[in-house]
């Protein structure tokens, strides 16, 4: 069939045409991603023989009380948990300043340096950027000498003897854990709410301004209210990010399992692939859960 043949053809049958467009990216969406996901599902369905450390073959939901139960597998989901909330509230409180100079106030080039500016990160190495971070955080980096400089060296160490979040340096702590994760994370938050600030109507700020209404007053009722989708789409960025990340906790951070180093240990060197399937499954509960809850409170509304 000619080229001019097959165009007449598919012109006088649209549907034919447009399942021509669908089926290869539905047949890869189905058989790549949808079936890996299903074998991990299955396998998460099995268990590891305790004398053979061999695979059993046959449904039990042994493995996810393993999950469930022990208290080890407990804190692991928690802290992983909490860490990605703490993100997810950072992101969003430094990105909202940003987000909104870059979308109501920037113009011309000043708004594509910010853009650029935002994006530039994501066009490093992810890992030369976690390494690069250990050294920042590092005991005799950068980050201690100018606390040293600026004579809050005592400041840091305070904050590093805090239990739970503290370690010997910023490198080896929870709050440099959070640090990186935090400035690996932002532009997926900021460029969401930018494009969500973006499409505020110019005549609503106009309008609050002629009612009255302060500055403060229209950002608090009338833009903050429309930064919602934008907001809600960045933290689903964010939180699913961090809940699923194993390079960060397993370069920077202190001792103590996350979700994601867990499931590379139990596949990997463990080789407890029932295990790994079933931690791989909570990031995914979670991020149900957490798009459930962002539903009932009308986050989606608007997109």
């Amino acid at each position: 069939m000619s080229v001019r043949a097959a165009s007449t053809f598919f012109y006088r049958r649209p549907n034919w045409y447009l399942a021509l467009l669908l089926v290869p990216p539905l047949l890869w969406f189905g058989t790549v991603y949808l079936g890996s996901l299903f074998a991990l599902l299955a396998q998460s369905f099995y268990k590891i023989d305790d004398f053979t450390a061999q695979i059993v073959r046959e449904p039990t939901l042994a493995t996810y009380k393993q999950v469930v139960t022990q208290r080890a597998n407990i804190d692991i989901v928690l802290r992983t948990l909490g860490m990605a909330v703490a993100v997810t509230i950072a992101c969003a409180i430094i990105a909202l300043p940003i987000a909104t100079y870059m979308a109501r106030y920037a113009r011309g080039r000043m708004k594509a340096f910010f853009y650029v500016g935002v994006m530039l990160p994501m066009w490093t190495s992810y890992l030369v950027k976690v390494y690069a971070w250990r050294l920042l955080l590092a005991k005799e980096g950068i980050i201690a000498w100018v606390f040293g400089k600026l004579g809050l060296l005592g400041l840091l160490e305070t904050a590093l003897e805090a239990p739970g979040i503290g370690g010997p340096s910023l490198s080896s702590s929870y709050i440099g854990m959070f640090i990186v994760f935090v400035y690996m994370w932002l532009p997926f938050m900021i460029l969401p709410m930018a494009a969500a600030l973006e499409r505020v109507p110019g005549s609503l700020l106009q309008a609050s301004a002629d009612l009255g209404a302060r500055p403060a007053q229209t950002f608090r009722n009338v833009v903050l209210p429309l930064a919602v989708p934008g907001i809600a789409a960045g933290s689903v960025f964010t939180f699913s990010l961090t809940l699923g990340d194993y390079i960060i906790p397993s370069v920077v951070g202190a001792p103590g399992y996350f979700i994601g180093m867990m499931v590379y240990v139990q596949q990997g060197t463990a080789g407890n692939i029932p295990l790994a399937a079933a931690f791989s499954v909570v990031p995914i509960v979670l991020i149900f859960a957490y798009l459930s809850i962002a539903k009932r409170f009308g986050a989606f509304d608007a997109l």
